[in-house]
């Protein structure tokens, strides 16, 4: 996560933060909040009261797939991201693989592109450069550990 906020953090939209704090954004028709494990989003959507944003304000979110996670985060997230946020990274840590979905509508994303780990991944606008995924992975006895932590 530590190389992706990294790399994110040049080509945010002006006054978007780019973090890795739990925060829970709300979206319409979801009945509970969203916490992604990394998102871009206005910095005026946290200057409310409570403990919930509105997903509106968000540009970016990514998740990172872990066996108990791997579904909410293809299926319910997918579906909820995809009618709002502009650009959803999956990063697939068992398939070592980075899946960029954007073009929100109401039916879900209208595009994606999956690459491999270790191939670059162009990120759309409102971010609009290539992303390095060279360091997602690991390989071997490494691989059964805490893959997502290196991400």
């Amino acid at each position: 996560m530590k190389s992706l906020r990294i790399q994110l953090e040049p080509h945010a939209p002006e006054g978007h933060d780019v973090d890795v704090a739990p925060f829970l954004f709300v979206f319409p028709g979801n009945e509970r909040g969203l916490g992604p494990d990394l998102h871009v989003a206005d910095e005026a959507a946290f200057e409310a009261a409570g403990r919930h944003a509105d997903g509106a304000a968000l540009s970016l979110v990514a998740e990172l797939t872990s066996e108990t996670t791997k579904d909410a985060d293809w299926i319910d997230a997918l579906w909820t991201y995809g009618t709002v946020v502009p650009v959803y990274l999956v990063l697939d840590m068992q398939a070592q693989e980075v899946t960029v979905f954007w073009g929100p509508s109401p039916k879900g994303y209208r595009s994606k592109t999956t690459v491999p780990f270790g191939e670059p991944v162009r990120v759309p606008a409102p971010f609009d450069f290539e992303l390095d995924t060279s360091g997602f992975g690991r390989t071997g006895d490494d691989a059964a550990g805490d893959e997502a932590a290196d991400a």
